[in-house]
């Protein structure tokens, strides 16, 4: 972190009323770190394949804009922040290596989204072991990425529901049924058929950096996924291998494509929740792995219109893999949500093309 943040790792365990750990990382500053009640609590969920720490970049970033911000033009208080908090879904990250065993109970058939969610609501509604917050006395705001997009609105299906005042959803994965099939099927093979170990992480990071999606990204992501997207081997599936792996494993990967639900029920129920919790929209200007046809039905359709949202936009240069491909500009755009969050009675609202 570049930015000035002290950060501190938990293990959140809780065992025995559900089987899977979670790890979580705290950020703050002490002299910017804002005591006020209702300054904002971030709680960062990231995508498939991916790792709480990718979001770190987009953090940094979003703090250099919230450090040349004092206050908006209308002269309100600026965006408060609290604290900061980035969560690992359990069979990634620091977390797949801590569940290593668990995950064999069957989640590497089928891991549904409602397991990142149910993690998440444990965390947040502190029924465990190992976080000594009190996040009820929080004001919340949830930003996730795709899968985690969806597992932060499907915390509110659980009791007593997380207190968000706000949604901020990044490409999230909301569609119809009818368009899901195929494309899981697609990402499933995918996954399944990616290579998994290399010699070192410096000799991935050199072939990371040459080939395919990954030379497109962030260098400071690849860095990042580089270091925490990967583990050291050996493992429980590679027990006499040498080098490093995947911390989220193919296996585990294609579990999560595998939700037939998630997706689907989010975009079912995506009215409820924008009227319970307002909710930010962001998309890559990129029509890649979501079809422009999708994410117009989601904004008229699963939305009710662009009315019914806090605000919505696009980052430029980006597609689904937007926090790996442009986290500043994403930072922008979380600003953004952040400044009408922070004052819901601006008529200001941001509505890029769809």
């Amino acid at each position: 972190m570049s930015t000035g943040f002290q950060t501190q790792t938990y293990t959140f365990d809780p065992r025995p009323a559900y089987p899977l750990l979670t790890v979580a990382k705290r950020y703050w500053r002490p002299s910017t770190s804002d005591p006020d009640p209702d300054a904002l609590t971030l709680i960062f969920a990231h995508g498939t394949g991916f790792h709480k720490e990718q979001w770190e970049p987009t953090i940094d970033d979003l703090q250099a804009l919230l450090d040349g911000a004092v206050r908006s033009k209308e002269g309100k208080e600026g965006v408060k922040i609290r604290e900061i908090w980035t969560i690992d879904a359990a069979n990634h990250g620091a977390a797949a290596i801590l569940n290593e065993k668990a995950l064999k109970l069957g989640y590497e058939l089928m891991f549904g989204w409602e397991e990142y969610a149910r993690s998440l609501h444990l965390f947040l509604s502190g029924l465990g072991t190992g976080v000594d917050v009190d996040f009820s006395t929080h004001n919340l705001v949830g930003i996730g990425h795709s899968m985690g997009a969806v597992s932060l609105t499907l915390t509110l299906g659980y009791y007593p529901p997380p207190r968000f005042s706000a949604f901020i959803l990044v490409e999230p994965m909301i569609m119809p049924s009818i368009f899901g099939p195929d494309a899981a099927h697609l990402l499933v093979s995918g996954a399944e058929k990616r290579r998994d170990i290399w010699p070192s992480r410096e000799e991935a990071y050199n072939l990371f950096k040459s080939r395919g999606t990954w030379k497109t990204w962030d260098d400071r992501i690849l860095r990042l996924y580089v270091n925490n997207g990967l583990r050291d081997l050996p493992t429980l599936d590679y027990p006499d291998k040498t080098g490093v792996t995947l911390s989220c494993t193919k296996a585990s990967e294609a579990a999560c494509y595998r939700d037939p639900i998630g997706s689907a029920r989010l975009y079912s129920n995506f009215k409820s929740v924008i009227s319970r919790v307002p909710t930010h929209l962001i998309y890559g200007a990129i029509d890649d792995y979501l079809p422009e046809e999708v994410k117009t039905d989601v904004v008229e359709n699963a939305a009710g219109g662009l009315q019914n949202l806090g605000s919505f936009a696009r980052v430029e240069g980006a597609g689904h893999l937007t926090p790996q491909l442009n986290p500043r500009d994403l930072a922008s755009k979380i600003y953004d949500a952040l400044v009408l969050i922070s004052n819901p009675s601006s008529t200001t609202r941001q509505t890029s093309r769809l």
